[in-house]
């Protein structure tokens, strides 16, 4: 089994829950805070630990409480956190808020935005590994991560998530894009919505290939998975649960999805145990403290 490298975002999750989301220039009462460790590099690479993949988290915190409580969290989940390095601004933060089991997020990067190419020059990466990567470290830092990984023959994972802008030359570089209806549209400049048919999001998908045998996996929240795989087209069904909290689940997936390819497993099957995994996920509070394990996995894989 190769191992799970991920290069990204630690945050402090500061979620408020509510009734209802306020309007611009509203005060809404809320029920309650919480603190969850969060952060999509951070929850991606739970999800992969937790579903049995060594995993190493490459990463920058802040030296303050919010810092050593999630390096504490991260390293009881069996995350390597040798490539984790200290920071001279705040550990990231995100400020959410939930309420009818939808969310909105706003994000300070703090230390995030420091983590550089000397961050990912000297990792360990070799054939058989799975390198990934998000939105919410500087993106010539992941083209620096992707282009070691390339060179040593290592799958690159690519969620385009708080989506912006990328060059076509870091496009190039990623083996497997996974991201939402709303970030394809936005990456491939065309309109999309959550109705929309397969026939035509896989058209923009199509548009948005980089290289003829790259993938690209959209996830459709409980409408499942779409992927294009080079030239080949896979759906995989949604999963009918109760949602509390969507928080982390698109993390979810990708973590899932990595630990799966770590472990030499076909793309196609891959996409099926990570939408359950996402699936479990959402059924609970928080981001980091929601991803489930492989056992919890396997069982709703295998009820009828």
């Amino acid at each position: 089994m190769g191992r799970v490298f991920v290069a990204g975002s630690i945050n402090m999750d500061v979620v408020a829950t509510a009734d209802r989301h306020p309007r611009v220039g509203e005060t809404v009462a809320g029920r309650e805070v919480l603190y969850f460790p969060g952060g999509k590099g951070a929850n991606q690479a739970v999800a992969a630990s937790r579903l049995g993949a060594r995993t190493t988290l490459i990463g920058r915190l802040g030296k303050d409480s919010f810092g050593a409580e999630l390096k504490t969290f991260l390293g009881a989940q069996g995350i390597d956190l040798g490539s984790v390095r200290d920071a001279d601004t705040h550990t990231g933060t995100a400020i959410i808020t939930v309420a009818a089991s939808d969310n909105t997020i706003v994000v300070i990067p703090g230390s995030n935005a420091q983590v550089g190419a000397d961050d990912v020059a000297d990792v360990p990466l070799t054939k058989g590994d799975v390198a990934v990567s998000q939105f919410e470290i500087p993106l010539p830092t992941i083209a620096a991560f992707f282009r070691r990984a390339r060179e040593a023959g290592v799958v690159t994972v690519l969620n385009p998530a708080p989506a912006q802008k990328m060059s076509g030359e870091l496009l190039a570089l990623v083996d497997i894009l996974v991201l939402n209806e709303t970030e394809l549209g936005f990456l491939a400049g065309e309109e999309l919505s959550d109705g929309d048919e397969a026939a035509k999001i896989f058209d923009v998908a199509r548009k948005l290939q980089a290289r003829a045998d790259q993938s690209i996996c959209v996830t459709l929240g409980r409408r499942g998975v779409l992927a294009l795989a080079g030239r080949e087209e896979a759906a995989v069904p949604g999963r009918a649960v109760k949602a509390v909290d969507t928080t982390g689940a698109g993390d979810c997936f990708v973590g899932a999805l990595a630990a799966q390819l770590a472990d030499g497993v076909p793309l196609r099957a891959a996409l099926a145990f990570a939408n359950a995994a996402a699936s479990i996920s959402v059924q609970r509070m928080g981001a980091g403290p929601s991803m489930p394990t492989a056992r919890e996995v396997a069982a709703v894989l295998s009820a009828p």
